[in-house]
């Protein structure tokens, strides 16, 4: 059964007058319901694809952050062969909020690191549901550093609601934290592909996510902060995050117009969530056209590359 979204409820009301159906055929009645059923799939695909073909802003937040939504974990599983956990910035502790390490990527050697939210409330908890603190950062600095003392590409793959606030994290210099991991995001020699394969908060996102190619998934939100902190600042309401929402610009389609972005993965009608394998395909297709366009570059034109990208970002408006 999928989980609905409150704007998903018109197909939720088809799906359950299909399972109704299923329940009586099965219950030995001597009807013949096959026609309907038939009918009432047609009408739920149609109302799903009308449904996502017009999505509000606040509505890509919500499939965004919706909760059978393929996390990181679930992208490393499908893509990355013979992976080797890292753990540990060598100063504090293990940070599970970001899953680091080495491993093939279609036959190449890269270094991984993913923000990982946690599928279930051992998971998320454990995961501190994506929300890195400093050591997480301190860990991607060391990762980065290795991959480029060895020449591998580094993937990311952004899905947070942003750095964890919390006092500890605080006291631990996050601040500090995420401005060397974004430093060194920007100044390193290998080739960076970064993905937001969910939420991309803030600057617990753009401390992995200062790569060459800045990739999103189709509803997919990448934010400098939340729709709801927005809100409670602008207008002292969290209640206007759906106005926040649509005056950000969060969605993978504005930032591609505003070039902050690379490029959008498409998702299957209805979300990551409906079709997570065509997905995670998906997205190792692009990170491979990525990774090919940056192929073959010194570690001087890498940098270059990369810097040209950021700096000309906003250059181009009118």
């Amino acid at each position: 059964m999928h989980s609905y979204l409150e704007f998903e409820k018109p197909v939720a009301d088809i799906e359950g007058k299909i399972q109704e159906l299923r329940a009586l055929a099965a219950g030995g009645e001597a009807v013949n319901v096959e026609d309907e059923i038939n009918r009432l799939k047609g009408k739920s695909s149609q109302t799903l694809q009308d449904l996502y073909s017009k999505l509000t802003p606040w509505q890509k937040t919500l499939v965004a952050r919706h909760p059978d939504r393929p996390h990181a974990a679930d992208y490393v599983a499908g893509l990355i062969e013979d992976f080797t956990p890292l753990a540990g910035d060598r100063n504090f502790a293990e940070d599970h909020a970001l899953i680091a390490g080495l491993g093939r990527f279609r036959g190449q050697s890269v270094a991984i690191l993913a923000q990982e939210k946690g599928s279930d409330t051992q998971s998320r908890l454990k995961h501190n549901f994506g929300m890195a603190r400093p050591e997480g950062y301190r860990k991607a600095v060391r990762i980065m550093d290795m991959a480029e003392r060895f020449g591998l590409p580094v993937i990311s793959l952004v899905d947070t609601a942003g750095a964890y606030p919390g006092i500890g994290a605080e006291e631990r210099g996050q601040a500090e934290a995420i401005a060397r991991s974004t430093d060194k995001g920007l100044g390193l020699g290998s080739p960076t592909v970064s993905v937001v394969i969910g939420e991309g908060g803030s600057g617990g996102a753009i401390a992995i996510a200062t790569a060459n190619k800045v990739l999103m998934l189709e509803h997919a939100i990448y934010s400098v902060i939340s729709p709801e902190g927005a809100a409670s600042i602008l207008w002292r309401d969290s209640a206007r995050a759906q106005d926040a929402a649509t005056n950000m610009k969060i969605t993978a389609q504005d930032l591609l117009q505003l070039g902050v972005i690379d490029g959008i993965i498409e998702e299957p009608v209805g979300g990551a969530h409906r079709a997570r394998e065509t997905v995670i395909d998906r997205t190792g297709s692009a990170i491979e056209t990525a990774l090919a366009d940056l192929a073959g570059k010194s570690a001087d034109e890498i940098r270059k590359h990369r810097r040209e990208k950021f700096l000309a970002i906003g250059r181009t408006l009118s």
